[in-house]
């Protein structure tokens, strides 16, 4: 199998490092614009199978030659071309995958379905954790049922020494953390779809010592196509954001005073009110800080005409060998299970669709299993509620 990873930042080395690693991958192609990230993966990388370019995205003539060399692309960059990059890879011949945008980026893409049909290839954005793993963890807890009710899922990147007043620092995209801040939230409700405000429906949630007292609050994204697939067999569907307790209300303060909005401070400047705030997220907030992924999704329903509730739940720090954040591993992981069954021929067909539309739930549970994600299942009786800690 030969992929193609572009970017070399903290994701798309991981994901090079880990498709480098694989038996059965005979070629890992990374590209980027930057020399000092291209030569610190082949530095950290003692494999033969990698080789780097110093091309952009953008450059389509440049990056002709690699796609029609590699048998699946991993886009690990914010890239506006992400449209035309997909379309490309289709027509040379690969499969596409992405680890997740704003739902206006991701539109277009839908769009591309027929031509990637017709070419036998898929085109899967939001190959991540959320949007992507959680969706499709979902979706399988949903089928274990008999008649599911009600699924919860909580997924958030918290850093281990949170400052204030934010208490919040990232690792990945400012302007993706303000798409979900900013952007209108899809969930079920009394078995209707619904659109709510983001940063709101605030609920305490607790993980344990020493993330036993946290806050969790809707957010836009995450749920990808589940609103839509699971409408009309679910009472209730919503995804919340993780963080630590005061977050929510800060961010609504400014997002309430209009920095995210995309209207120009000046007329004599084409810099808006967002790129300002995305600038000194990055600044303030941004870089790489020990975090921990938390993860739990609670399903509702019924089984042998008993009442049961199952829960997936993680719990994954930074791992310290790898240098990267929890959330960039976390994000990595999934990707590289998706792509290796896109590359293999594992997944029949092609089209367009959300990662929960590609891969068997239980098929891509074990995947990231094997590959250091500590995901726990556990069944119990009732329904049990979401911001609790199971039971021994």
């Amino acid at each position: 199998m030969r992929l193609l990873v572009i970017g070399a930042g903290a994701v798309g080395s991981a994901i090079a490092r880990e498709l480098a690693s694989e038996d059965s991958v005979t070629s890992v192609q990374v590209a980027d614009t930057s020399v000092r990230a291209l030569s610190s993966l082949s530095k950290g990388t003692p494999s033969g199978k990698l080789s780097s370019f110093q091309v952009s995205a953008n450059d389509r003539d440049a990056m002709g030659p690699l796609l029609r060399e590699a048998d699946c692309v991993i886009v690990a960059v914010g890239t506006t071309r992400n449209i035309a990059l997909a379309r490309q890879a289709v027509e040379e011949g690969c499969h596409y995958l992405d680890l997740g945008a704003s739902d206006r980026d991701d539109s277009g893409l839908w769009d591309l379905a027929e031509l990637a049909r017709n070419n036998g290839k898929w085109i899967v954005p939001g190959a991540g954790i959320a949007p992507g793993l959680v969706d499709v963890l979902c979706l399988h807890a949903v089928s274990r049922f008999e008649e599911a009710r009600a699924a919860f899922i909580r997924v958030g990147a918290i850093p281990m020494d949170p400052k204030p007043p934010f208490e919040f620092s990232f690792s990945w995209s400012a302007e993706k953390v303000l798409d979900d801040y900013t952007g209108p939230v899809h969930l079920i409700e009394d078995g209707r779809q619904k659109v709510c405000e983001p940063l709101t429906r605030l609920e305490r949630i607790g993980f344990g010592a020493p993330y036993e007292d946290l806050e969790a609050f809707c957010t836009a994204g995450g749920l990808a196509s589940l609103p839509d697939r699971l409408a009309g067999k679910l009472q209730t569907l919503d995804l919340k954001t993780i963080r630590w307790p005061g977050h929510a209300d800060r961010m609504r303060f400014l997002i309430g005073l209009g920095f995210a909005e995309e209207r120009s401070l000046d007329v004599r400047t084409h810099l808006t009110y967002r790129d300002v705030l995305v600038r000194r997220m990055r600044q303030r907030l941004g870089g790489h800080q020990d975090d921990v992924v938390l993860m739990r999704i609670l399903v509702h329903g019924l089984l042998d005409g008993r009442e049961r509730t199952l829960r997936y739940e993680m719990i994954q720090p930074a791992p310290p060998e790898l240098g990267i954040s929890a959330m960039k591993f976390c994000t990595a992981i999934p990707a590289v299970v998706v792509a290796l069954e896109l590359a293999s021929g594992q997944v029949e067909g092609g089209g367009a669709a959300p990662l929960e539309g590609v891969i068997d739930g239980s098929r891509l549970l074990e995947e990231v299993r094997k590959r250091g994600l500590p995901i726990e299942e556990s069944w119990s009786d009732g329904f049990a509620p979401v911001n609790q800690v199971a039971e021994p």
